[in-house]
């Protein structure tokens, strides 16, 4: 299934940007590197999200009901879904607020925690995601254009950026 709407310019804009810079400025290679990642980063997201529309979510709420369906429980704390998707706890309680409006979580107390709320995937989540998964493991989330060791080859080249930012410790 192809969803990404072509630009169809007849140049890369980006690397125009880069030239331009490069006579302005100096050296281009790291504006050209952080522009090309926002813009996939754009193309990728639209995609997702596009995949994700006919079961009315987008990445971000399929994000936490994935994450959800991984705990042992099927609940978390809403402080771990932060942590854990990285985002904001607002954006957390946005992404929270919606999946229950939506039935696939419910909000209960955290028996641990007597001021602590706990998101619960339900039964009608666990569904959705089932779904959802197969549509975006059929378009390779889109990634399709790439084998296995390109594909590692990324993900190596940008964990060492997010290590280098304090992501995570490795090792």
């Amino acid at each position: 299934m192809q969803v990404r709407k072509p630009l169809d310019l007849p140049f890369d804009p980006i690397a125009r940007a880069a030239q331009t810079w490069e006579s302005r400025f100096g050296a281009a290679k790291a504006m050209a590197a952080v522009t090309t990642i926002m813009r996939v980063q754009q193309i990728l997201l639209a995609e997702l999200d596009a995949l994700l529309r006919p079961h009315d979510l987008t990445f971000a709420r399929y994000e936490a009901l994935v994450l959800l369906s991984f705990s042992r429980d099927g609940a978390l704390p809403m402080s771990l879904i932060g942590q854990r998707l990285m985002v904001h706890p607002t954006s957390v309680t946005n992404i929270i607020d919606r999946l229950e409006r939506q039935q696939l979580v419910v909000r209960k107390p955290n028996p641990r925690d007597g001021r602590g709320t706990l998101a619960e995937i339900t039964p009608a989540g666990r569904d959705v995601i089932q779904r959802a998964t197969a549509d975006l493991m059929n378009a390779e989330f889109g990634m399709a254009g790439y084998g296995d060791d390109q594909l590692q080859e990324l993900f190596d080249l940008l964990r060492e950026l997010r290590v280098t930012a304090g992501d995570f410790k490795p090792g």
